[in-house]
């Protein structure tokens, strides 16, 4: 079977440290969903637009290797899983599925909030999400019900510490930054409050290090 590519994902996740690790509604990130020619047709989004959420089928584009079992990061990075029991990108079959709500259409293109993709995915196909059968109110979520709320204080670091935020980004940037921060990207397996991690997004570099459930944002540059 062969898959055609029909559209990529376009956004300011760079870099697959700090993807989101689940699509969730009430992210502030954007994606902008841009048709290859051939299916850049208006009449292929007719009604699309009477629907608040749609799926989409994508690509794991950076990812040529499975395995039976992965480290899920929720439970610490240590603890491992059958890889059909996660979410984890290491699959047979390279393949991602989203629940993403559209906010909007613009010259053709959608404008979709809460994807966990990378700038750059391929996208396979596109279809609406219908709460009536999408949606099981008595779903278990197993393992991941545990830290399905886990969130971090993100605190932005002021001159008076001795550092510095150079070229601050638009509010809005800023704000999409700090909600990946406080998702927490770093691997489940590492917690050394001493190190200082590096997240690229939408042209900046965000250096930041963690101490108990606090993101100490340390500097802020346009790279």
């Amino acid at each position: 079977m062969e898959l055609k590519v029909i559209a990529y994902a376009r956004n300011g996740h760079t870099d697959k440290f700090g993807i989101p690790r689940q699509s969730r509604d009430e992210s502030p990130i954007l994606t902008r969903i841009v048709f290859e020619p051939e299916y850049r047709v208006a009449e292929a989004l007719r009604g699309i637009e009477e629907f608040s959420h749609l799926w989409i089928l994508w690509g794991f584009s950076e990812v040529d290797t499975w395995s039976p079992t992965v480290r899920p990061p929720r439970l610490g990075g240590n603890k491992r899983m059958g890889v059909f029991a996660t979410r984890s990108p290491y699959r047979p079959n390279p393949i991602g599925l989203s629940s993403v709500r559209l906010v909007g259409i613009e010259n053709g293109e959608l404008i979709v909030s809460g994807a966990d993709v990378l700038d750059g995915t391929p996208i396979y196909d596109i279809k609406p999400y219908l709460s009536f059968s999408d949606s099981h109110e008595d779903a278990k979520n197993g393992f991941a019900e545990e830290t399905k709320n886990r969130t971090l204080e993100v605190v932005l670091m002021t001159a008076q510490d001795q550092h510095e935020t150079t070229m601050r980004p638009a509010e809005n940037t800023l704000q999409e930054i700090y909600y990946i921060l406080g998702q927490d990207p770093r691997p489940g397996y590492q917690d050394d409050p001493e190190r200082e991690y590096k997240l690229d997004y939408a042209g900046y570099t965000v250096t930041f290090f963690v101490k108990k459930q606090t993101v100490f944002v340390k500097k802020i540059e346009k790279e």
